[in-house]
């Protein structure tokens, strides 16, 4: 697996991705984290990614072994999960994650009284779920924080539901800091810190 720098062009990676996490999210009964409607389908939503990839710092981590690509996809490269199409890079490489990083938070989210990296966006394709790609993707902003000469890198993320992707990130090191509500009181998030 190799991470590489992505950017705008990208987006339809980053939105096929988010439509397959939704559609699986969904078929675990875990719709109050994204609903049921594809982002991919909701033009301020590939506005609002696009954004993000043109303002933040775009990482991929691209599948570097056919074998692996196999592996994940199955021989034929048609998606493990619902036949889906896997996701490709603007220049053909099959993403297995990306991480968007900024040095400012979104506006739903106070202020860090110092300078950080901010972890606006982590998605895994689902042919890749469980194969380490988000603690890859997290140790790479964790370097790139520290090689700007910052100290803490945060994220925020849904605490609905039964709070597994607060305990993840706990598990990569993240500690909860606060608690927050967004779309009009209707989602609840978590905000989570770590020191680099």
């Amino acid at each position: 697996m190799d991470v590489t720098r992505g950017g705008p062009a990208d987006v339809p990676a980053i939105m096929a991705m988010l439509d397959d996490a939704q559609d699986w999210l969904a078929s675990q009964g875990r719709t109050g984290q994204w609903g049921t409607d594809h982002w991919s389908g909701a033009p301020a939503a590939v506005e609002r990614f696009t954004r993000l990839a043109t303002t933040g710092t775009v990482w991929l981590a691209v599948a570097d072994e056919v074998d692996e690509v196999d592996e994940a996809y199955g021989v034929d490269g048609a998606y493990g999960v619902d036949g889906a199409d896997r996701a490709e890079t603007a220049s053909g490489g099959v993403v297995a994650g990306v991480i968007i990083t900024s040095t400012t938070p979104p506006d739903y989210v106070p202020p860090a009284p110092e300078p950080e990296h901010y972890v606006s966006l982590l998605v895994i394709a689902r042919a890749y779920a469980g194969r380490g790609v988000g603690a890859t993707l997290l140790a790479h902003a964790r370097a790139e924080a520290r090689a700007a000469g910052l100290g803490l890198l945060r994220v925020d993320c849904y605490d609905g539901d039964d709070h597994r992707l607060v305990a993840y990130y706990e598990k990569q090191g993240f500690t909860p800091i606060a608690t927050f509500t967004a779309r009009n009181g209707t989602w609840p998030g978590r905000l989570l810190a770590q020191r680099v």
